[in-house]
């Protein structure tokens, strides 16, 4: 009686079953028959029933496994397989193909996901995280992330176009496009260059970053500018691409008011989509005065006016955000009386001061804070005084927490609560910049140079957003934050169990009951076990080699 192992490949995938069989006799042949199935059975219960045969004679050797059974702390398994579990639902295993670039290309995401930072701290994550077991790859180093780096960049119009398809949804819908920069530490990036810095880092060079999102915040493509780029000059790339590759049949377009404007308005009518954006408030001011808006027509709910091109505007005055501007307004006031009272007492202290300088900084304060046109100061000998233009500030506090959006958008098509809700949606690229920028993801520091590279890079952080969004959805309910998530599924380790002279291999414990709820609510599940990777390469050798080829 002996343990049977067959494995069988099948297109991409490789199945192996293991079956219970014993010999005989049959006019002098010797045949095998099946009695068990083991295929069900986990590799510890399998090298068992091996061990037990190979010892059928003499089960007493058995009386104690101590020496016989070697057991060993692994590599990090559980952030590893829950964020491969996700990868597989979303489409990224087999969008990315079961290449060596796909998988790279595919470890790159989940290391990102894991612990953020350069091509060769991904690399040095490799060897604590059981990726080379768990997606089948050979060793890599830095050289190897980095030019996988370029195959993304390659690939991205395929990768995205095919992440796409998989929704199901393809033709017709609506997309949320917004712009943000990064800023760069280093000066040799490609596409880095001076421009309207975002971050208020100034002195930095940037990149312009553009993502274009469905109604639920799911990023669909990313593209990389040049950090000088206009905002509006992104969104006819964008255009184009939706397009060629997204478009066809009913698609609208959210933007922020600096970003659609009349050129992209345009662009948009030529490629048959439709808007919906915001109206600035010199606009709102001149619609008022021209009277095809009044000011009463801003209340608590939404109104609407159609002009005769077929333009609709929706109004709305937020109370919160009204009150929000008022107390701002009053704080820049009152920071501005501190300094003047500071000027006085500082005037009164010293006789040789002059009033006048002390007025001209004033002014100049007032015009800084922007509430010159409300206030007045006015200089009676070494005294300063400071009041408020009542009349003006009344007429400034009109549109308080007003905001008009505008849209081509019919009335049979879309009712103007939809047209509201969806441009609320932007928030969701906001914090989807937010996520990728400055919290969990870090888009920066970039760490690469090139163009591609740095595409590339911008690819990888978009598509680890997808798994850390999903995974932020079916964590919601819980009390810990993604990143504090993936730190503790980390400390889930595999076993690595070796018996006697038999090839080792790697067992999944069983998880303790705070990780198992992390696997349970993200309905992924935990494999029982890892397979071991049987071609070992020497990763110094390998350089060495690679840099006598150079």
């Amino acid at each position: 009686m002996f343990v049977d192992m067959s494995t069988v490949r099948s297109g991409n995938k490789t199945y192996t079953r293991y079956l219970l069989r014993e010999s005989y006799r049959d006019n002098g042949k010797v045949k095998h028959r099946t009695i068990a199935n083991l295929s069900q059975c986990s590799p510890a219960e399998i090298e068992a029933i091996r061990l037990a045969l190979s010892h059928k004679h003499a089960l007493t050797n058995l009386g104690s496994l101590e020496g016989a059974v070697q057991l060993s702390q692994g590599k990090s398994i559980g952030a590893l397989a829950l964020l491969y579990g996700l990868a597989e639902e979303v489409g990224l295993i087999d969008t990315l193909g079961s290449t060596r670039e796909g998988k790279l290309a595919l470890w790159q995401i989940i290391a990102r996901v894991i612990d953020q930072g350069s091509r060769l701290s991904a690399v040095r994550l490799a060897r604590n995280h059981a990726a080379l077991e768990l997606l089948q790859v050979d060793p890599f180093d830095e050289d190897d992330l980095y030019d996988n780096l370029d195959w993304l960049d390659e690939n991205q119009d395929k990768i995205e176009q095919q992440l796409f398809t998989q929704r199901g949804d393809q033709g017709h819908g609506l997309f949320l496009y917004d712009v943000t920069s990064s800023y760069l530490e280093g000066e040799h990036n490609a596409l880095a260059a001076f421009g309207y810095n975002r971050d208020g880092k100034k002195g930095k060079r940037q990149i312009v970053v553009g993502l274009l999102c469905d109604a639920q915040g799911t990023p669909l493509a990313i593209e990389v500018f040049e950090g000088n780029t206009q905002d509006p000059k992104t969104l006819l790339s964008q255009v184009k691409k939706v397009a060629a590759r997204f478009g066809g049949g009913d698609v609208t377009f959210v933007g922020d008011r600096g970003m659609i404007k009349s050129q992209q308005i345009e662009a948009l009518g030529e490629q048959g989509f439709h808007y919906i954006t915001a109206i600035t408030k010199p606009q709102i001011e001149r619609l008022i005065k021209q009277g095809a808006i009044q000011i009463d027509f801003f209340d608590d709910e939404l109104a609407e006016i159609n002009d005769d091109t077929g333009i609709r505007y929706v109004l709305r005055r937020n109370p919160l955000r009204a009150e929000e501007i008022a107390s701002t307004r009053q704080q820049k006031y009152q920071t501005l009386l501190s300094l003047l009272n500071q000027k006085n007492e500082h005037l009164r202290t010293h006789p040789r001061a002059k009033p006048t300088a002390a007025f001209n900084k004033i002014i100049a304060k007032a015009r800084r804070l922007g509430i010159h046109t409300w206030v007045t100061v006015i200089q009676n000998d070494r005294v300063l005084t400071l009041s408020q233009n009542a009349e003006v500030l009344t007429e400034l506090a009109e549109l308080d927490g007003c905001y008009a959006l505008k849209t081509d958008l019919s009335a049979a098509t879309v009712s103007k609560a939809i047209v509201h809700a969806r441009y609320k949606d932007l928030a969701q690229v906001e914090w989807a910049f937010r996520t990728m920028k400055t919290t969990h993801l870090e888009m920066r520091p970039v760490f690469v140079r090139s163009a591609a590279h740095t595409r590339g890079h911008a690819l990888v952080v978009m598509l680890a957003y997808r798994l850390v969004k999903l995974l932020a959805e079916r964590w919601s309910t819980l009390d810990l934050t993604v990143q504090e998530g993936i730190t503790l599924l980390s400390t889930l380790c595999l076993v690595q169990v070796k018996i006697n002279d038999h090839v080792p291999y790697n067992e999944v414990p069983r998880p303790s009951p705070q990780i198992k709820q992390l696997f349970d609510c993200a309905e992924v599940r935990l494999p029982s076990a890892v397979k071991g990777k049987s071609q070992k390469v020497d990763t110094k050798t390998k350089l060495q080699n690679r840099r006598k080829q150079k």
